[in-house]
């Protein structure tokens, strides 16, 4: 084994948070204008790709009984939802995994929250990305078996099993589908007024329809009845979360034109990819949907 995996993993973080104090310090003058572009200064965003491989991030408390719901120092979730909002992922959950409260239900599904997005970001690769799925799937999957009442632990749950099946291959993520969808349920039934767990139901209904042929032939032989929607019923859930909370998502925008598209209905369809489109990019997904929403407004001109 390669000997940079063999740092300790406690060392590679307090050496990283070092740096990113220095860094800091150096960038002052310029650190209200990082917040609002939600990236790091340049120096830290360089450090963070290259310590990758070697900044494993040191393991939170895992809920060994019910967890918690009252909490010492209640300002922390502010703070850590600041630095989540702004991109500081990192950042998000060094402060969670440190604080007292961590072994708090509020504090891990925010955890789990923080390491789905981290292994989302493009400067880690593949190896690392099912590290911290996995690290977010073994907090949330006990989180699950102590609080079973929380929305947020069902909306992370399905979201997080959805990624790990995804390295099982193909088979795998069919096979976990409905697992995801009950969970999904679950969690819109205990909140319906989260527009990310609406997008998410959209989502699941347009990729269900989005299906390939081969795709479809496997889901029919390990369920009896296999899943199936339609691009009216994704349409309606995408609505639903932009009226919950009206351009909280690049994505949601992207899908709301996308499905108006495939549903012949023009004039809806170049309304919602312009704004996907002229969305501010904070985020991978945002640069995404941007470039989608360009390429499908094409077929419109």
């Amino acid at each position: 084994m390669n000997a940079i995996y063999k740092l300790n993993p406690l060392t590679c973080h307090k050496f990283a948070q070092i740096v990113i104090k220095c860094s800091r310090s150096n960038a002052k003058n310029s650190s209200e204008k990082c917040i609002q572009r939600r990236h790091f200064p340049k120096n830290i965003f360089m450090l963070s790709t290259a310590l990758a491989f070697t900044l494993w991030p040191v393991k939170p408390k895992e809920p060994t009984e019910k967890p918690p719901t009252e909490l010492k120092h209640p300002a922390v979730l502010d703070d850590a939802d600041k630095l989540f909002e702004n991109g500081y992922y990192e950042e998000c959950f060094n402060l969670l995994s440190e604080c007292e409260d961590s072994d708090n239900v509020e504090i891990q599904w925010r955890i789990c929250r923080t390491l789905y997005n981290m292994s989302k970001e493009s400067k880690y690769d593949k190896q690392y990305k099912k590290y911290l799925v996995l690290q977010a799937y073994d907090i949330i999957v006990k989180l699950l078996d102590k609080t079973k009442d929380h929305y947020a632990v069902h909306k992370w749950y399905a979201l997080i099993l959805d990624a790990k099946s995804s390295y099982g291959g193909t088979k795998e993520r069919i096979r976990q589908l409905d697992t995801v969808k009950k969970h999904m349920d679950l969690a819109v039934s205990l909140n319906p007024n989260d527009a990310t767990i609406l997008h998410m139901l959209g989502e699941w209904c347009y990729q269900i329809t989005e299906m390939p042929w081969h795709h479809r032939k496997i889901a029919e032989v390990l369920f009896a009845t296999p899943p199936y929607s339609s691009y009216e019923e994704a349409l309606e859930y995408f609505l639903k979360a932009e009226s919950v909370q009206p351009r909280f998502y690049s994505v949601n925008l992207l899908r709301l034109g996308d499905c108006y598209l495939k549903l012949q209905k023009e004039d809806q369809a170049k309304y919602y990819l312009q704004l996907a489109a002229s969305y501010p990019a904070k985020s991978n997904d945002d640069h995404q949907a941007n470039t989608e929403a360009a390429e499908l407004l094409k077929k419109l001109k």
